[in-house]
């Protein structure tokens, strides 16, 4: 049976305050664990943003040393049938 509580809701779905809707951008979040060091985190979501086009979004800070990062990106029109991009 799955718990209702608070504490175990917060740790498996985002803030209630991050609105994820949007037509122009595409979200992904993460979750750092507590033994990832504030340099550590810095180099992998630069990684992300110069590879994969990310950007970061918002960033929240727990006590127990853990980080809810939502990182976004503008979407991209998709490929029609014979590789042309889809017009808009």
């Amino acid at each position: 049976m799955a718990s209702t509580r608070r504490g175990a809701t917060s740790r498996t779905t985002l803030p209630a305050t991050w609105d994820t809707s949007s037509e122009d951008y595409e979200y992904v979040p993460l979750r750092l664990p507590p033994d990832v060091t504030r340099v550590t985190a810095s180099m992998r979501l630069a990684i992300q943003a110069e590879y994969g086009g990310w950007e970061l979004s918002r960033v929240r800070a727990y006590t127990d040393g853990s980080r809810r990062v939502l990182l976004r990106r503008r979407k991209t029109a998709l490929a029609g049938p014979a590789g042309h991009s889809a017009e808009l």
